[in-house]
């Protein structure tokens, strides 16, 4: 099962209603998966480094984070607490650093980038949305997915979506058979999955290709021949918003696009509220073709 929804915004005055129609959609798809939902909002840059991190008992977690994080860095830091998430903005070129402080802290990185933010967690999709405030976000684009957990545990890391790299994420529905194999490569070329889900795999992959000078569209060209399994991905980037579906295409899927946004769902109730939507041009995408926006 599980269900996604994307929303890519062409029009400037649409920004402030993102995450009201993002999540409006995501809730829509609820009982495509009601054990965990997540959902990347891309927003206003930072003038730096956003990192988005979880953690299971943010109440100590957190506390002095911004302190003991200034003094590790040597550098300014903000970080902005929301529920189990605390979104930090890091000068440039501290990345690296910071990742290892979250780790000797016990702290998960969700993703990191100039622009994205992700916030994921069990429990239903109404539920999630509002423990992190996602209706009240602005932003450019986003996407969003709910569970139901088929192959592995209902936590938090195997929510989607699954950042490997900067301002790049991906949401899936669908399995994989040939995961274990290119774990295995994902790792020798440095993109090593950190989770045994399927998905994480799919988007290492997708870093690959984009660490390699691939643009969205060809790395999403790239799934269709490396990637084994039935498959439906839809991949946020700092500019674009991408989708493929593999080539028998059993998973269901519908797209809207007119002058304002382009909107998909896995089905069409995640779109039917969503403005003009009784004059967009909807269509099912085909399978193994590639569809992308870029700004």
């Amino acid at each position: 099962m599980c269900g996604i929804v994307g929303l890519f915004l062409k029009k400037e005055d649409l920004r402030p209603r993102l995450g009201e129609m993002l999540t409006d959609m995501l809730i829509t798809m609820t009982d495509r998966g009601p054990d965990s939902a997540g959902i990347a909002i891309y927003g206003d840059e930072a003038g730096g480094l956003k990192m988005t991190v979880q953690s299971e008992t943010p109440e100590t977690a957190f506390a002095g984070l911004d302190t003991a994080l200034e003094a590790a860095l040597g550098a300014r830091v903000t970080v902005k607490v929301i529920d189990t998430h605390a979104v930090l903005t890091l000068p440039e070129g501290t990345e690296a650093a910071a990742r290892a402080f979250m780790a000797e802290k016990g702290l998960r990185v969700m993703g990191a980038g100039a622009a994205m933010e992700i916030f994921k967690e069990t429990g239903l999709p109404k539920d999630v949305a509002a423990r992190f405030g996602i209706r009240s976000m602005g932003g450019s684009h986003g996407i969003g997915h709910t569970r139901m957990a088929t192959e592995s545990a209902v936590t938090t890391l195997g929510a989607h979506p699954f950042s490997t790299g900067d301002d790049q994420c991906l949401v899936h529905n669908g399995s994989l058979s040939n995961h274990n194999q290119m774990r295995r490569i994902l790792t020798e070329k440095g993109f090593a999955p950190l989770t045994q889900n399927d998905t994480e795999v799919a988007a290492c992959y997708i870093s690959s290709r984009l660490a390699e000078g691939a643009n969205l569209g060809e790395a999403l060209e790239g799934t269709l021949e490396d990637l084994d399994g039935f498959f439906t991905f839809v991949v946020g980037t700092k500019n674009g918003f991408g989708v493929v579906r593999d080539p028998i295409a059993c998973k269901p899927a519908v797209m809207a696009e007119t002058d304002d946004y382009v909107a998909f769902g896995s089905e069409y109730r995640a779109l039917a509220n969503l403005p003009g939507i009784d004059t967009a041009r909807v269509w099912e995408p085909e399978p193994a073709t590639v569809y992308f926006w870029e700004r």
